[in-house]
């Protein structure tokens, strides 16, 4: 598999999405078109007040949930991947200074033949259940209800999306146009057990899914579990990796398929804390989600990020690499590779940030700074990592 570049892309997936977003360019970018979300006009009309409306979901990672389900018999792994879909909105939303009340729904897309009543149900009840969760943890949830699809000709397994909306003062926005010279960059540790959590995460995400599905699990998968992948995938990229499922990962109390099932982290409590005392201070958040570690090459004018000072990689991410061969460069561009959420401040206004992050037990350093790009127009991005040094601009990421 070494032999192959850019792994991700011959697994049919793009971390640049360049075909969505060259049809997105001429779309209206909202009322602040520097911000993570897109913001638009109150839908109440009230002028001091804007409105944000979002969608996302667990991607490839239900069908994993599938899988690990029918080997193991846990159906409470479902229960994971809604956190994930209601985690992957909220999250993003946070990142823009939304912390009013939220109404979120859901939208499951299944085919009947695998995924049966028992399974809807767990999935449903948990959409409820994480809701109050968050609520009990300080952001406001209410679940509005949902669809449930039964749309077998074009869903193998399952799909797990969701939508979210809210409402929040102009004034308490955060721009990420007003990302500066010398401005720091915090990083949020994505592995660990933070105190709200219940069991360890190993700090994967919802992100990069499929190569990491298929470049971590053995190919003994591929016969067993036809309606697990694209039947027109080449057989050498389709579960070419060297691990079940069940494997053990050493020195964890993780198994691989736990591991890569681990729900992805909310940063809701941490980032609440921070704006209450923080908001003015903070000049962009950013959530390394699709583009990974690159992901805010979309963001800012004219800055070279570089990122000097990276956790330790989790063993996830390094068992994802080896098993696959993929270039250490690309897992840059797919995983979050350690940290999950970035903030952009002044250094003195880390120092507090770094003190609230780590009140939750998550870990949180300075991972980089910010400086005025050569190429004035153009975003740039360095990571300098034990694994070599990596640079990238924005035809790394569109």
């Amino acid at each position: 598999m070494s032999d192959h570049k850019d792994i991700y892309s011959q697994l049919g997936v793009s971390s640049k999405k360049e075909d969505v977003h060259k049809a997105i360019q001429n779309i209206d970018k909202g009322l602040y078109p520097g911000s993570f979300c897109k913001i638009v006009q109150d839908v109440r009309r009230r002028d001091d007040y804007c409105s944000v409306f979002h969608s996302d979901g667990a991607g490839t990672k239900s069908s994993l949930a599938y899988m690990y389900y029918k080997e193991l018999e846990d159906i409470s792994v479902f229960k994971g991947i809604v956190q994930d879909a209601i985690v992957m909105n909220i999250d993003d939303m946070l990142c823009v200074g939304a912390t009013g009340d939220y109404f979120i729904s859901n939208n499951i897309g299944r085919n009947s033949r695998y995924i049966d009543g028992e399974i809807i149900s767990t999935i449903i009840q948990e959409y409820y259940s994480y809701s109050k969760k968050l609520s009990d943890l300080g952001l406001n949830t209410l679940i509005c209800g949902g669809e449930t699809a039964d749309v077998g000709d074009v869903v193998k397994t399952l799909i797990i999306d969701a939508s979210a909306f809210t409402s929040l003062k102009k004034k308490d926005v955060i721009d990420l146009s007003k990302i500066s010279n010398n401005d720091v960059i915090i990083g949020l540790a994505s592995s660990g057990k933070a105190t709200y959590e219940e069991e360890f995460n190993s700090g994967i995400g919802s992100n990069g899914l499929t190569l990491a599905r298929h470049g971590v699990l053995s190919h003994e998968y591929y016969v067993k579990y036809p309606e697990c992948y694209d039947q027109s995938l080449e057989e050498q990229f389709v579960f070419f990796g060297n691990h079940l499922l069940s494997d053990k990962i050493k020195g964890s109390s993780l198994t691989i398929g736990k591991a890569l099932l681990s729900p992805t982290r909310t940063y809701a409590p941490i980032i609440l804390d921070i704006l209450r005392t923080h908001r003015k201070e903070i000049h962009g958040i950013i959530h390394n989600t699709g583009g990974g570690q690159t992901k805010i090459l979309n963001y800012g004018k004219g800055i070279k990020y570089t990122k000097n000072n990276l956790f330790q990689i989790p063993k996830i991410f390094e068992i994802i690499q080896s098993s696959s061969e993929t270039q250490w460069k690309e897992m840059f561009q797919v995983f979050n590779m350690g940290h999950r959420m970035e903030i952009y401040c002044d250094e003195t206004t880390a120092q507090d940030i770094i003190k609230i992050s780590k009140k939750y037990n998550v870990d949180s350093k300075i991972i980089g700074y910010c400086q005025n790009s050569p190429s004035k127009h153009q975003n740039l991005l360095e990571i300098k990592s034990e694994f070599g040094s990596f640079k990238y601009d924005q035809k790394d990421i569109i």
